[in-house]
C-alpha cells in the first residue's frame, strides 16, 4: 500500500530546493503590539528544523526529505 503524507504537517513545514526543512517560529500571529521589532523580525523567513525532530518529519513525510537535508 502507497505510504501518504501527513497532511497536518505539510501545512506546517517547507521543504526548501535545497533539501532543508524550516518552520515557523511561534508568537508571531496576534497580540504583537507588546512585542518588541527584533522579536518580530526573528526568523522571519522561517527557522531551520532541530536534528531531534528530523526523524520524526522524516517518518511523517515520506519520500519528500533527503537523508543529508539539515545534517
Amino acid at each position: 500500500m502507497k505510504q501518504k503524507t501527513h497532511s497536518g504537517l505539510k501545512k506546517r513545514v517547507k521543504v526548501r530546493s535545497s533539501g532543508k526543512i524550516t518552520i515557523q517560529k511561534s508568537c508571531k500571529n496576534h497580540l504583537l503590539s507588546n512585542k518588541s521589532k527584533g522579536q518580530k523580525k526573528a526568523f522571519s523567513s522561517g527557522m531551520p528544523v532541530p536534528k531531534t525532530r528530523m526523524q520524526s518529519i522524516r517518518r511523517l513525510m515520506p519520500g519528500k526529505i533527503s537523508l543529508k537535508a539539515n545534517a
